[in-house]
């Protein structure tokens, strides 16, 4: 219990800054039932990463996070990876996908098709989303940075697969933006008891700010989608080019950056996953971990004290700056090579997204085999990062 609300964390390893974010959540009047916290938790912005809120009758746009619709994919090939020679992988596939697919804060040299983009909303009551219609045709089907990640991965079988982290560009940041700074005019104009220093204006579900939010951000998780799905089209080109008869399974693709109308413990509510991810029972998740380590094919047990949800990832132990100021490059760089992986890192600068940065995964899978079985462990072949 925290200020008399309880609180279900999956770890013991929450960093101060966090555990000051989940004390905030729980000042909230319309948090619902209980707060729920995955083991990769670490502090975002407002609400940690990796955190589950329920509410009634509100939504909060800092407890989506401005990488709206932000999630993984993965493919499974037919093909060995011991089959295909190191200098295929290095000089063909991985130029390749990144002469296909720009990377970082990269776009698109010429607008890509309109069928690309989502399809089902209406354009002209989206206010972000119509300002961005133009723009969002360069992005699509573009990585993007930060942790942002293309691999190439095998199985215990050795079997190729793909995966994908990538979000909605800077669209879902434009909406999350937008829509955060109306939430905090109006929490001050009709003086909220949602203190603003915690970062987490809301909107209730009875004002048109709702509704436009809510139409944006289902926008911006499509088009998020919409993206990976590109990507995943591109790469397959690529390694169709190289690696003849090979074939690909359907696509795995989940979000974890998103609010959802859900039912649980007797009541419709909204349930924000940030940093975190489905896991409904008999539903397939991807927990991936860092480029040095393994990542996993999950299936959902349904767990009613998550809200049905998991991690959605290792978990960050070091923030950006910390990570490029204390890790050793070089240890780095010989414990990825040490395991035969094509890696990303060039320079101190990537010790941002280096294996040390994070949390060990296999503990953090330890801690939430009561949310998920593990299908596939994956181990990292190649990585492009953004």
């Amino acid at each position: 219990m925290i200020n008399n609300r309880p609180v279900k964390i999956w770890t013991d390893n929450v960093e101060e800054s966090a555990m000051c974010q989940i004390e905030n959540l729980t000042t909230l009047p319309f948090l619902f039932h209980h707060l729920a916290i995955m083991p990769d938790v670490h502090a975002g912005m407002g609400m940690p990463i990796g955190g589950v809120l329920a509410c009634k009758n509100a939504v909060i746009p800092n407890a989506v996070g401005v990488d709206i619709g932000c999630g993984m994919c993965a493919v499974k090939t037919n093909w060995k990876v011991n089959e295909i020679p190191t200098t295929v992988i290095r000089k063909e596939i991985m130029a390749g996908i990144r002469k296909r697919i720009p990377l970082g804060m990269d776009h698109h040299k010429e607008a890509q098709d309109e069928r690309y983009l989502p399809e089902g909303h209406d354009i002209d009551k989206l206010e972000v989303v119509k300002r961005r219609q133009n723009s969002i045709r360069y992005e699509v089907g573009t990585l993007g940075g930060g942790n942002h990640f293309i691999e190439l991965q095998r199985d215990d079988e050795d079997t190729l697969w793909i995966m994908i982290h990538s979000g909605s560009r800077n669209l879902g940041k434009q909406v999350g933006d937008f829509y955060n700074h109306i939430a905090k005019t109006l929490n001050t104009r009709y003086y909220s008891v949602v203190s603003p220093d915690i970062q987490l204006p809301f909107l209730a579900a009875e004002t048109k700010e709702f509704g436009m939010y809510w139409n944006e951000m289902k926008y911006c998780i499509d088009f998020a989608f919409c993206n990976r799905k590109l990507m995943m089209e591109r790469i397959e080109e690529v390694l169709a080019d190289s690696l003849k008869g090979i074939e690909f399974e359907p696509m795995i693709n989940i979000a974890h950056n998103y609010a959802a109308y859900e039912h649980h413990f007797g009541e419709n509510v909204i349930v924000h996953r940030k940093g975190a991810t489905l896991a409904r029972e008999g539903v397939t998740g991807i927990i991936p971990g860092s480029q040095g380590t393994a990542s996993y094919i999950v299936e959902g047990l349904g767990n009613p004290d998550s809200f049905c949800s998991c991690s959605h990832g290792a978990g960050r132990v070091l923030s950006r700056k910390m990570a490029i100021k204390t890790l050793d490059m070089q240890q780095e760089l010989a414990q990825l090579e040490a395991k035969g992986i094509i890696h990303a890192i060039r320079s101190q600068n990537d010790m941002q997204e280096a294996s040390g940065a994070y949390k060990d995964i296999e503990e953090v899978i330890a801690n939430e085999l009561d949310l998920v079985k593990v299908k596939t462990r994956l181990l990292p072949v190649a990585v492009i990062k953004g």
